[in-house]
């Protein structure tokens, strides 16, 4: 766990040619808790840190391979509208999930409810943008089973909480290498007023793509903002895959207030094919006892906050049922805290 955290640390504080802001570092976590539950999906946290704007001459190889992957796909699908070559980030990435069932005191998971299941991964990504769109693209390596370290972290938090602990970890989804492609488009929909208009809205239509033994899915979604001196950066209100802040759009549209307050909504359909929290691991056998539904779609609204450099965001999360034993759809809210620099 160590290695993994040094690894960050030293992407994280790499120094070649960066502009005068450098980035931005964002934490976020999902818990069901918000919704007063704690099952299914009951647990997120993302630790990430995204560049300022780069050359392709600093690439590093990996940084090389990722923007190729930019370069190979069509302009109609990438979205890019300006004369000029897409601006380059990088971004770095810590993510863990947690899945468990309702039924807390039960030494492995009852029939019909999710399984326990820990996923830890470590993700490389490169981000492609111009004044209409942006481009993401992850490669995410990753963990299932007790080296995903879910237990120990659940433990913990309902240790600080004085909340009763989860029975049945020793059954857990056993141990599985998860290699993962995600890619996302974010493509601007429309933005009511200028920059300098005081009160305004924006939006956004997005897509993803994932390809791996993690999942294997598609989806499609919008994201409006509407409120007081709308930041020219669009920051992910949620954790996923390539969530990371963006400033996406010409620099020329940042406010120049050091305040914002507005609300934000949402909604994302998708398809999967393979979805190893719900289907199980690929190179293992493993009895999940519940039969996934391969569409859903879910809703969410929340609020931010920015005070110069800080953003913070709380969204909550209505979600369709993931597997057909489901009672109902799971509810969870989000925090992001967001530090640019």
């Amino acid at each position: 766990m160590k290695i993994v955290f040094f690894a960050i640390a030293c992407l994280a504080t790499a120094t070649p040619a960066f502009s005068e802001n450098r980035g931005s570092y964002t934490f976020q976590l999902d818990n069901d808790l918000f919704a007063n539950t704690d099952k299914d999906y009951t647990n997120g946290a993302r630790l990430s840190y995204i560049t300022s704007d780069r050359e392709t001459s600093d690439f590093t190889d990996m940084e090389s391979w990722l923007a190729s992957v930019q370069r190979q796909t069509p302009d109609i699908i990438t979205g890019f509208s300006s004369p000029e070559d897409p601006v380059y980030n990088y971004g770095v990435s810590l993510t863990q999930l947690m899945f468990t069932p309702d039924d807390l005191n039960a030494f492995a998971a009852p029939p019909g409810e999710h399984p326990y299941v820990g996923w830890l991964a470590l993700g490389f990504s490169l981000h492609a943008k111009d004044s209409n769109a942006i481009n993401s693209v992850e490669l995410s390596l990753g963990l299932t089973g007790k080296n995903a370290f879910a237990e120990t972290t659940q433990d913990f938090v309902h240790s600080v909480r004085d909340i009763p602990k989860f029975n049945g970890w020793d059954s857990q989804m056993p141990s599985e290498l998860t290699v993962n492609l995600f890619f996302t488009q974010k493509r601007r929909l429309f933005r009511d007023a200028p920059t300098d208009t005081f009160f305004s809205s924006d939006g956004f239509g997005e897509w993803g793509l994932a390809l791996g033994n993690y999942k294997t899915a598609i989806d499609f979604g919008f994201i409006t903002r509407a409120g007081f001196n709308l930041p020219a950066d669009i920051s992910d209100p949620r954790l996923g895959p390539t969530s990371y802040s963006h400033n996406i759009f010409d620099g020329k549209l940042e406010r120049t207030s050091n305040w914002s307050a507005f609300v934000i909504f949402g909604a994302k359909a998708g398809a999967s094919l393979h979805d190893i929290s719900l289907d199980g691991p690929l190179l293992r056998n493993f009895e999940m006892g519940i039969e996934k539904r391969p569409i859903s779609g879910e809703a969410y609204l929340g609020v931010a906050l920015r005070w110069q450099s800080w953003e913070l965001s709380y969204v909550h999360t209505f979600r369709s049922r993931e597997f057909e034993e489901q009672p109902n759809g799971p509810q969870f809210g989000s925090l992001s805290l967001r530090l640019r620099l």
